[in-house]
């Protein structure tokens, strides 16, 4: 359970339209002239701590029809949530998902967001391992901690937007099995990530011994000796993530 005190992290994933365009050939080809751009169709999130996972998609807003592109509505939703949150972690969201919501949050008119900091688990597994696949769902069969709900493919998109009730059933469920399956990866992970923005309260003299990571109580185990100090080198027993001492022992003075 997270202190009230501690920054919020935020696991998100969102799903989205295809953009509609003219072009000459299938494979590798420019667009010549696109007829429609792409839209949020759902959002998923969780804040950790949390028990639930929610999700969000067009049809659960009022004035919702049918090949819709407005999605204002659930821009607006998504903008207050992504607003509660001090660090957003997503698989590969630094590079899509937070820049898709920049996308349409500038184009309904949104401010931007930008007091929180990112993890990207997608960035994590490419720096710090060599799994024969880093998606999501590859990562989640690796690791054994579950895979993606199964789709059958594209059409499940184009049900959607046509406003399928059973299709857009499944997208949700889709949309928050990414979620689900998001924060067991990231809490595998976590470990393993050497520059983590830090979820305990820095300015919490209480909270020194805590774990950067999962919050909990950290046991002091060894000094890590460096050229100019040496410091404690606290790890935490529960999710084996190691960190800084907030004390240094000795500072050599050079002459």
């Amino acid at each position: 359970m997270i202190n009230k005190e501690q920054p919020k992290l935020l696991f998100l994933d969102l799903e989205n339209s295809p953009i509609i365009s003219y072009n000459w050939k299938r494979w590798e080809s420019d667009a010549i002239a696109v007829q429609q751009e792409s839209y949020i169709l759902s959002f998923a999130y969780k804040f950790l701590g949390d028990k639930k996972t929610h999700v969000l998609a067009l049809p659960d807003f009022k004035g919702y029809k049918p090949n819709t592109t407005d999605d204002k509505k659930l821009m607006i939703a998504i903008h207050k949530i992504v607003s509660r949150a001090s660090i957003l972690c997503g698989q590969n969201s630094d590079a899509f998902d937070i820049k898709k919501l920049n996308t349409r949050f500038i184009y309904h008119g949104l401010t931007p967001i930008d007091t929180y900091k990112t993890i990207d688990t997608l960035k994590i597994a490419k720096q710090r391992f060599s799994f024969s696949s880093n998606s999501l769902n590859e990562l989640g069969k690796y690791l054994k901690l579950g895979e993606k709900v199964k789709t059958g493919g594209f059409d499940l998109w184009l049900q959607c937007m046509a406003g399928n009730k059973k299709s857009w059933r499944l997208m949700k469920k889709y949309n928050k099995m990414d979620v689900i399956l998001l924060e067991k990866v990231y809490n595998k992970l976590a470990p393993w990530i050497k520059t983590y923005p830090k979820v305990s309260d820095p300015k919490t003299p209480t909270k020194e011994m805590e774990c950067s990571n999962c919050g909990k109580q950290c046991t002091k185990n060894g000094v890590r000796r460096c050229i100019d100090y040496s410091y404690v080198r606290l790890y935490c027993p529960f999710c084996g993530h190691w960190s800084r001492g907030p004390d240094i022992i000795e500072k050599k003075v050079k002459k």
